[in-house]
């Protein structure tokens, strides 16, 4: 029975290596192209007609931000459409409209689309206000995001040429500082844009439009066959398409579009969930057709594990499971040789350490004190394990689940943490059935902490507090939005 638990755990921690091994050459990459700088191509400034395309679904804090961001804007109204894309079944309808008729009468070329079915959800959306589209360009932005003032001169003078089809900017975040919560997010989501990003875009790799604070060429998203909501990240399914199709992106590290991240933790984990699940539903329907296409083997491998890294998760949960019996496997038999070798595998914990550091060093002053959360934001990582874990089997299953949206508060800082409890939204917020998973794996981990400091392994004992602080975090902070709600 040992011998079986140790395969397993080396089994699994090679994949887990494979993965994060995966960040060096990314890292490579970066340094590689560090001087890579893009053209630009001004003649296109307020020339072309642009469409704005505003998803909205029950966003009745941040819709009138949203609308007056996008007024805001410099860039000739004329050549200004937007598109409120509203499916609000709240008060948010009344808000949007009052806020459209407003700019209206100012003179702004504004549309209410209300749809009272959300047939395909955002994808759903999207399409059917392109069917009305007059824009050469789709500019597209979710209700959390503020755009800032020249947000589309900065954007448009890089569609070069035609072959352009699509150019995203770097995310920001309004209120990092809000939480710990908060800050744990924006140190992850700054991997991906600042590193993978950056690294794919210069390197001649996909990349993936990220849902918002990004332009498309509308002859490009036709072209790739639309919006489709087949899967649960209609962005990234068609970004492959598009560029299948051999249309070009273009990553802006250096410009960023300012966004809230979410506050409460149930909302994060339905966007985990989405993200992970859609992922996975994007590389079943699409990994294939890359295989068989004539891409080079480079953009090949990058494309799996660019869409297939979330399969980690289910290892990360295996390992956490089967740490606990290995303290005392370790001390019951004659495995030394087993356990000496397994120290290899720390460089996985390596290379994400690495990897997130340059990602904080490379646009950040304050990077050295931004790095120091690295730890709890493995932790987090690995409490989110049974969460995402979920949406990967989903995924693989083909089981097919409704776009749950992530509610937004309007919060920037702790300054608004009594405004953020009297939230509607956040009063309505169910809590994962997965909290009570995860206390039970946290209790459950307990026990490896205890017998790592009893049998005196201090090298496992940092990786056991961060599975036991790791799922006992998530679970607690789950239950306990649960309880605040019942106490107001």
């Amino acid at each position: 029975m040992n011998e079986i638990i140790l395969t397993i755990y080396i089994l699994t921690l090679t994949v887990l290596l494979i993965f994060s091994l995966h960040g060096f050459i990314m890292l490579y990459y970066h340094r590689k192209l560090k001087n890579k700088h893009l053209k630009v191509k001004n003649d296109l400034l307020h020339e072309k007609k642009v469409t704005v395309q505003l998803p909205l679904y029950n966003e009745m804090y941040v819709a009138e931000r949203l609308i007056d961001s996008i007024c805001d804007m410099d860039y000739n109204k004329t050549n200004l459409e937007i598109q409120v894309l509203d499916d609000s079944t709240d008060a948010t309808f009344n808000i949007v409209q009052k806020k459209v008729e407003e700019k209206l009468n100012e003179g702004y070329d504004i549309k209410h689309i209300h749809r009272k079915v959300r047939t395909g959800f955002k994808a759903g959306a999207l399409r059917e206000g392109l069917e009305q589209a007059t824009g050469e360009f789709i500019a597209i932005f979710d209700a959390d995001f503020v755009p800032n003032k020249n947000f589309l001169s900065k954007t448009l003078e890089h569609f070069t040429d035609s072959s352009i089809g699509m150019v995203q900017t770097r995310w920001e975040h309004l209120n990092e500082d809000f939480s710990l919560l908060t800050k744990i997010q924006a140190l992850a989501l700054n991997g991906h844009f600042v590193i993978e990003q950056t690294v794919r875009n210069k390197a001649g790799f996909f990349i993936n439009f990220n849902g918002t604070g990004g332009v498309w060429r509308k002859e490009c998203i036709l072209d790739a066959g639309n919006w489709q909501d087949d899967t649960l990240t209609e962005d990234l399914d068609l970004s492959y398409r598009a560029q299948l199709n051999g249309w070009k992106f273009v990553f802006l590290r250096d410009i960023t579009t300012p966004a809230e991240l979410p506050a409460e933790i149930n909302a994060l984990k339905a966007q985990q969930f989405r993200w992970t699940k859609g992922a996975i539903e994007t590389a079943k329907k699409l990994l294939p057709v890359v295989w068989n296409s004539d891409l080079n083997l480079k953009i090949k491998l990058q494309s799996t594990f660019h869409l297939c890294n979330n399969m980690v998760f289910p290892f990360i949960l295996i390992a956490g499971i089967l740490n606990v019996p290995l303290i005392f496997i370790k001390n019951s038999g004659p495995y030394d040789n087993v356990f000496n070798f397994m120290a290899i595998f720390i460089l996985a914990f390596i290379s994400s350490f690495v990897f997130y550091l340059y990602a904080q060093k490379d646009v950040y002053m304050d990077w050295r004190k931004k790095i120091t959360l690295f730890p709890i934001f493995m932790a987090g990582s690995m409490g989110f394990a049974v969460n995402n874990t979920r949406a990967v089997i989903e995924g693989l299953l083909s089981r097919k689940s409704a776009f749950i949206r992530t509610p937004k508060f309007r919060v920037y800082d702790r300054n608004d943490s009594r405004l953020f409890l009297s939230n509607k939204y956040f009063l309505n917020t169910n809590v994962d059935s997965s909290a009570f998973i995860e206390l039970i794996l946290s209790a459950y981990c307990l026990i490896g902490v205890v017998a790592s400091i009893y049998f005196l392994e201090i090298a496992a004992l940092p990786f056991q507090l961060m599975f036991f602080f790791g799922f006992g975090i998530v679970s607690i902070l789950s239950l306990r939005q649960n309880l605040v709600k019942k106490r107001g």
